[in-house]
């Protein structure tokens, strides 16, 4: 699979970690999330060190659309049916700020920032579009409406949040990282009370921040409960179209589109890890219908967790674990939500009152309906008969043609058709695939 970032800025490379270590704060995962909580806890002068399995950027971050926007679909009208106006609205000022951070930055990194208007589009139902720009109003954002889309296909119209931006996500990380005591190919095999074993040796930390995507840590949380993990699917297309904004649709099963320099970047095919989809199926006969003329460049796929109610969870792993934290479930919006967490984790360790905490606390209500088809699926695989198993919880893994993968539809690892392991929360290959 292709990345467009990586293939115009791979980032650097870092050592493995060699025998025991001692830091104030250790951050496990080298994707956005954990890079930028480094950063900014260095930036407070908080001593860190950051642990990565792999190679840092190579999980679902090199797959980014990369857009940096706080609006996450029509998500402001189920927020304040949900949580009500006070906290919507602070999900909606993290994540302004969230904004305003990454600008900070893109004065003092070059990253192809570029301001653009964000749209939320339906193609039939104008009544949601209504339902988001009052539920807006109520938290005292005045975003716009359009009617007109440069868009290949008729709508009913779009929310607009104005000054919006898009950047190159793998031109700032190569910058801000060069300054991080960074470790790559650094498994951690085992988390205690402020201690983390790694693969050669023992990592003890007064704080540890799990910025892995899934958690890995099962026996606290019920993050497997909590989540759930949904593919999507993205093709470069050159001589298509300049949209001059980022788009996506109202509907989970819609299309997205930016701009990245001379290609149109056209999202959509979206499906909960391990079923059926559209995946890029769905892009291809979009693009012979709507793009005739255009060339394919490259084609990518991510996956992202799915909370019970549409908010990620940043905070304390468990209620009584002390100084362990977690950040984690950004419902595809993980470049703000990257940020966000960063700024919400330095605040907690440096026991400074952050105003968001609140709507991002990961121990609130699990009483959602999403809860029970979760539950549901879990079990309804778990009593699937299958000799290939997930070692992550046990479920029955189910072949993925269009990628050829083994996707789980629990909890949504994946492995190549070897075994390797591909996604997490699974931490080790799967022996058994053949």
């Amino acid at each position: 699979m292709q990345s467009i970032w990586n293939d115009t800025c791979p980032l650097p490379t870092f050592p493995s970690l060699e025998g025991d270590a001692k830091t104030d704060v250790l951050i496990i995962g080298g994707g956005i999330a954990g890079i930028l909580c480094a950063h900014l806890l260095l930036e407070a002068g908080v001593e860190v060190m950051l642990v990565e399995a792999d190679r840092i950027g190579n999980g679902v971050t090199q797959y980014t659309t990369a857009k940096i926007t706080a609006q996450h679909g029509l998500v402001y009208h189920q927020l304040v049916q949900e949580f009500g106006v006070e906290k919507a609205k602070l999900y909606l000022d993290a994540n302004l700020e969230a904004c305003r951070e990454y600008e900070k930055l893109s004065q003092k990194i070059d990253c192809d920032y570029k301001k653009k208007d964000s749209y939320v589009y339906s193609l039939t139902n104008k009544s949601k579009l209504e339902q988001e720009l009052t539920a807006l109003e109520q938290l005292g954002y005045h975003a716009g409406y359009a009617e007109h889309l440069s868009l290949p296909m008729p709508t009913a119209g779009a929310v607009v949040f104005r000054n919006q931006a898009q950047f190159h996500p793998f031109k700032l990380l190569s910058s801000i990282c060069k300054s991080i005591p960074i470790y790559e190919h650094t498994k951690i095999t085992a988390l205690g009370i402020r201690t983390a074993e790694t693969n050669s040796g023992l990592i003890q930390a007064d704080h540890i921040i799990v910025a892995t995507h899934f958690p890995i840590l099962n026996k606290h949380g019920a993050y497997y409960l909590k989540m759930f993990q949904s593919r999507s699917y993205v093709l470069g297309l050159s001589g298509a179209q300049n949209v001059d904004g980022m788009y996506i649709d109202e509907d989970q099963k819609g299309m997205s589109f930016r701009n990245a320099g001379d290609l149109l970047l056209l999202g959509g095919g979206g499906h909960r890890t391990g079923k059926d989809g559209g995946n890029f199926k769905e892009l291809i006969a979009f693009v012979n219908q709507y793009y005739p003329l255009a060339k394919e460049q490259f084609r990518m796929a991510t996956q992202d967790c799915m909370t019970l109610d549409h908010v990620p969870y940043i905070g304390l792993y468990e209620r009584h674990t002390e100084a362990l934290y977690v950040a984690t479930g950004y419902n595809k919006w993980g470049i703000s939500s990257a940020m966000v967490s960063a700024m919400l984790l330095r605040d907690q360790i440096l026991q400074k009152q952050n105003p968001y905490a609140p709507i991002f606390d990961p121990h609130r209500t699990m009483l959602r309906p999403q809860l029970i088809i979760n539950g549901l699926e879990a079990i309804t695989n778990l009593l699937t008969l299958s000799t290939r198993r997930c070692p992550h919880l046990g479920c029955a893994l189910k072949w993925n043609e269009a990628e050829h993968t083994w996707d789980c539809p629990c909890h949504g690892s994946r492995f190549t058709p070897a075994g390797k392991l591909i996604n997490n929360p699974a931490a080790d290959d799967h022996k058994e695939i053949i």
